[in-house]
């Protein structure tokens, strides 16, 4: 199986799993390489496991932290995922967390940012987490968004690019900064977490199909799978 998956009773259950497991990551990263990095989706469905992991007695000074994606709004926004990520851990004393965009949003800027800041975080991640959005999007690789094939090749020399999803969600009708599949790949492991039967149809449909720029989460799966078989977690509840 390209994917390992993992079903919990409910979203409780699931947050405490994902939380043991990165914190297992954390753990051998800090060990063996003295530093850790992460890329932490935001959501409703990881937030959990995020506030459970911050609560684990880690050296939290060598571990550095950083979006998926970004939408494009100042960083005291209520959509800012930095934000949230930042409330998540806020009780990781000594944890550093990398931007994606500039202080105000600015999308321009903001995409100037997101490549100077990757280049100071070149080496692979120890742990991608992943969500999925109904229309299979994963991170902000939107299907049908201008620009998604380049941002979705597994082979591409960019770290992150911008995003205008099209139509814009109306719950966040913003532009995005997002890491790209490329960089998303280079990763000793990519967990991806959702809940909701609904949410599951829509994964077996993308893993049944051959269209990348239709379901983007599958074009990213199964790239992560061939490239480290055996390092991809889906991990999901009711």
């Amino acid at each position: 199986m390209a994917w390992i998956e993992h079903r919990y009773p409910d979203a409780d259950a699931l947050a405490a799993a994902l939380a043991a497991r990165l914190e297992d990551v954390l753990r051998e990263a800090t060990a063996s390489r003295g530093h850790a990095l992460l890329a932490l989706a935001g959501g409703r469905t990881p937030l959990p496991a995020y506030r459970l992991l911050a609560a684990r007695p880690l050296d939290w000074r060598k571990v550095v932290l950083m979006p998926t994606d970004e939408r494009c709004v100042p960083h005291d926004h209520p959509a800012c995922n930095l934000r949230e990520m930042r409330a998540a851990f806020a009780g990781a004393d000594g944890v550093r967390f990398a931007s994606l965009t500039v202080d105000d949003g600015d999308p321009e800027r903001s995409a100037v940012n997101a490549g100077t800041m990757l280049s100071q975080h070149a080496g692979a991640f120890d742990a991608v987490v992943l969500g999925m959005g109904k229309d299979a999007h994963t991170a902000s690789l939107f299907p049908g968004a201008e620009g998604l094939a380049a941002a979705l090749d597994p082979t591409g020399t960019t770290d992150a690019c911008r995003i205008d999803p099209e139509p814009l969600p109306p719950e966040a009708p913003f532009p995005r900064i997002t890491l790209t599949a490329a960089r998303l790949l280079r990763a000793r492991a990519v967990h991806l977490a959702l809940t909701g039967a609904d949410k599951h149809a829509v994964l077996r449909a993308a893993q049944a199909a051959s269209d990348p720029l239709r379901y983007p989460v599958a074009a990213v799966l199964d790239a992560a799978a061939r490239h480290t078989p055996g390092s991809v977690h889906i991990h999901w509840s009711e």
